[in-house]
């Protein structure tokens, strides 16, 4: 377990968040948003640049890892914009590429004020989605800290009241 350092003085309480462009990942951005104002605590947004399709031809990958820069920080100039619109909290931003289940671990060990990390459930018949049921299904309780996840029907409304 990694350990972290929230109650000592100057660290609050991170709720992190995994950005991307499921419907849900709104539904998880508001509740972080919500829960960090009302426990006094901050916010960290993750964009993961997945690597996979970059191995062409050295013109092509440029081109395509560029593409994909433009597109995290679009996302993440979106959900910035709507925690402001949120609620009082200015949320920390990190873009990375990499597999993105290795990366949200990294970020965790390397920042040890987060304390959460916040995901939305799908909908979709196929399950809660990937991060969801990788995460959930994780042998012997080894994730480093709490997760919450929200169910993507609940309103701006009842997240408010929840948080």
């Amino acid at each position: 377990m990694i350990e972290r350092r929230i109650q000592d003085e100057g660290h609050k309480r991170k709720f992190m968040v995994v950005l991307d462009d499921t419907p849900e990942c709104d539904r998880a951005v508001v509740f972080a948003a919500k829960r960090a104002e009302h426990t006094g605590g901050s916010m960290i947004m993750l964009y993961v640049i997945v690597p996979g399709d970059f191995q062409h031809w050295l013109g092509v990958e440029k081109v395509m890892r560029a593409e994909a820069q433009d597109e995290a920080e679009e996302v993440m100039s979106r959900y910035v914009d709507r925690v402001r619109a949120t609620a009082s909290v200015e949320p920390e931003q990190v873009i990375r590429e990499g597999v993105k289940s290795e990366e949200i671990l990294k970020l965790i060990e390397e920042d040890e004020d987060i304390a959460i990390l916040v995901l939305a459930a799908g909908t979709d018949k196929e399950g809660p989605g990937p991060l969801v049921t990788s995460f959930v299904t994780r042998g012997g309780g080894s994730f480093p800290i709490p997760l919450t996840i929200v169910p993507a029907t609940l309103t701006d409304e009842e997240i408010a009241a929840l948080a």
